[in-house]
């Protein structure tokens, strides 16, 4: 079970996700959760820095899609300023909302990262369908009711992990 729970790789933002690493990676798409991924469960909008990332990573020619659990109101409001494809009510992990976006953008499983902060909902939602996964530290310090609940699991996760000699973002 842990192996569906390990992302490929631990970043402590999504800033570290540059498209010179993409590019080696062979990757032409990005599908990123929303909330504590690219920003704060409940800021509304995107920051400077953020806005800045996505022209970079437009620029070198990557495309960008949101897949959030959360409400259309707020993924929509979110994302339309930004231009970025979306789907909301995702239910991660399972798998529907990534065959979906996989089709959205055309791509095939390889062509893409799953990038999100957390295990139960992103990076098991990700490995399922054997896309590679990145998990980013929290942007928040706060979390949602089942957010909450989540993070009580991963904490057990990483000290699994701990004990086992793997590294994380959380040493």
């Amino acid at each position: 079970m842990y192996n569906f729970l390990m992302p490929k790789e631990f970043v402590t933002s999504i800033y570290q996700i540059t498209p010179d690493k993409l590019k080696q990676l062979g990757v032409r798409g990005i599908i990123t959760d929303l909330d504590n991924t690219l920003v704060e469960w409940d800021r509304p909008d995107a920051t400077e820095k953020l806005i800045e990332w996505l022209k970079t990573i437009r620029e070198a020619g990557i495309q960008v899609m949101i897949v959030s659990n959360n409400k259309e109101l707020r993924v929509k409001a979110f994302a339309d300023p930004l231009e970025l494809p979306y789907i909301f009510n995702a239910r991660k992990p399972m798998g529907n909302a990534f065959k979906r976006a996989l089709k959205r953008l055309n791509m095939q499983r390889h062509e893409v990262v799953m990038v999100g902060d957390q295990m139960l909902t992103d990076v098991l939602g990700g490995n399922r369908l054997r896309i590679h996964t990145i998990l980013v530290k929290p942007v928040a310090l706060s979390d949602g009711f089942v957010t909450r609940f989540n993070r009580m699991v991963e904490r057990r996760v990483f000290n699994y992990l701990k004990k086992h000699g793997v590294k994380t973002w959380e040493e």
